[in-house]
C-alpha cells in the first residue's frame, strides 16, 4: 500500500496536478487503522480519485473533506477523532480509540528545505536508496500541532529543518534506529514533542535456502504477507516455478546463490534445506552478506554446532548474533504450514517491533 501511495504522489507531481494528503500521525486504543497509513486526495478534475485508506467510515469520510479544504484553502489541519461506540456501531469501526489525522497539501508536506522530495520517496518506495521522513509534534495533554518535518536518508544526510538543532539531530537517530524495520512509528522526543518517523523502503525481502515442504509453506506464507519471495534450491523437482505461485526460484548451488543476491533494508533469509552440512555452508554464506536477518530451521544441537562453525571460520559476533536459531516463535505447531506460520510471526514481530505476547496481555 505505501508503495502504491508513494508512486501516486509521484505521479500526480508529474502531471503538474495539485494533491493532498491525510495522516494518522497518533493512535491510541483499538482503531482501524496505525500511524503511518495515508491517504491522497486529487484536485483539478480527478477530485473524485483517491487513493490509500484510513479504515473507511465517515473517520475517512472526514479526512477527505479535510484534505480538500486544505487543498482549496492552504493551511494545515491536526484532528483527533474519538471513535465512540455510536461512531462505530454506524460505521463498523473499532470503537474505543482515537485516531489523530493531518492534512495537508503535498506540496506543503514534502517540500523540505526547497526540495520536493516526492521523486526520492517514490525512488525509495520502488527499491531504491532507503530514506525516511521524519514529523515533530507539539504535544499539550491530548492536542497535538504540527512543528516541522525533516527527511534522512540512510547515511543520516538530512534534508530540511525543523528550525531547532537539537530536534533536528534527535528526529535524525531517531530515523537511523526506525529505517531498518521499514515500518512507521510514533516515538516520544522529550516531555511535549513526539516524532512520527516513516522510513520509505521498497517491498520487503524474504530469501528461503530450501524448496522442500516446509520451505513451500513459508513461501505461501510469506506471499500473502507481501513479501518479495526468492527461493534457492539445486534439485530439478523442487525448484519448479509453478510449485511456487509468485515467488521467484534460483536453481543452482544454493551457498552461491545466497552470496549473490544484493540484500536491501528490509531483507530476511530462512535456511531450510535438507541437510545439516548444507545448512552450514548456508548460513555461513548468509552471514557474510548484509541481510539483517537469518532464520534457521533445525534443533537445538544443530544450532550448537553451526555457531562453533561460524566462529571457527572468523564471522564476527554481531553476524553470529542476526542468526535466529532454532527459527520462529514458539507457537506449538509441527505440520509445515505451522512451522511457515511460526516462521513468518516471528519476522514480523522483528519488522513491526512487536513483543509477540497475546493482544490480551497488553
Amino acid at each position: 500500500m505505501a508503495r502504491l501511495i508513494y508512486e501516486r504522489l509521484v505521479d500526480l507531481k508529474a502531471r503538474s496536478t495539485p494533491s493532498a494528503v491525510a495522516t494518522v500521525v497518533r493512535t491510541q486504543g483499538s482503531t482501524p487503522q496505525v500511524v503511518g497509513a495515508k491517504l491522497v486526495v486529487a484536485g483539478d478534475g480527478e477530485r473524485a480519485k483517491v487513493a490509500g485508506t484510513l479504515g473507511g467510515g465517515c473517520v475517512e469520510a472526514d479526512a477527505i473533506l479535510a484534505a480538500r479544504e486544505v487543498l482549496d484553502r492552504g493551511g494545515r489541519t491536526l484532528r483527533a477523532y474519538q471513535l465512540t461506540e455510536d461512531l462505530a456501531w454506524n460505521t463498523g469501526l473499532v470503537c474505543g480509540g482515537t485516531m489523530w489525522i493531518l492534512a495537508e497539501r503535498t506540496a506543503d508536506a514534502l517540500t523540505l528545505g526547497g526540495e520536493d522530495v516526492r521523486d526520492r520517496l517514490g525512488h525509495a518506495a520502488n527499491g531504491g536508496a532507503p530514506v525516511a521522513v521524519a514529523t515533530l509534534l507539539s504535544r499539550t495533554g491530548r492536542d497535538l500541532a504540527f512543528a516541522g518535518r525533516v527527511l534522512i536518508d540512510a547515511a543520516g544526510v538530512r534534508t530540511g529543518s525543523t528550525g531547532d538543532a537539537s530536534f533536528d539531530a534527535r528526529l535524525t537517530d531517531a530515523a537511523i534506529a526506525q529505517m531498518p524495520h521499514g515500518t512507521a512509528r510514533l516515538i516520544a522526543i522529550d516531555d511535549t514533542h513526539d516524532a512520527l518517523v516513516e522510513p520509505v523502503v521498497g517491498q520487503p525481502k524474504l530469501v528461503i535456502a530450501g524448496g522442500g515442504h516446509v520451505a513451500l509453506a513459508i513461501a505461501r506464507q510469506a506471499l500473502l504477507l507481501d513479501f518479495d519471495v526468492t527461493v534457492l534450491e539445486d534439485r530439478p523437482e523442487f525448484s519448479d516455478p509453478a510449485r511456487f505461485g509468485g515467488a521467484h526460484v534460483l536453481s543452482g548451488d544454493i551457498a552461491d546463490s545466497i552470496a549473490s543476491i544484493d540484500y536491501g533494508w528490509s531483507s530476511y533469509a530462512v535456511i531450510a534445506t535438507r541437510g545439516h552440512k548444507l545448512d552450514g555452508d548456508c548460513v555461513l554464506a548468509a552471514a557474510r552478506t548484509g541481510v539483517r536477518y537469518i532464520g534457521l530451521l533445525g534443533s537445538r544441537r544443530k544450532t550448537i554446532l553451526i555457531e562453533e562453525m561460524l566462529r571457527e571460520r572468523g564471522v564476527p559476533e554481531d553476524r553470529i548474533r542476526a542468526v535466529r536459531a532454532p527459527v520462529g516463535l514458539d507457537l506449538g505447531g509441527r505440520t509445515p504450514a505451522e512451522i511457515a506460520l511460526s516462521v513468518m510471526a516471528e519476522i514480523t514481530q522483528i519488522r513491526y517491533s512487536g513483543t509477540g505476547k497475546g493482544l490480551s496481555e497488553r
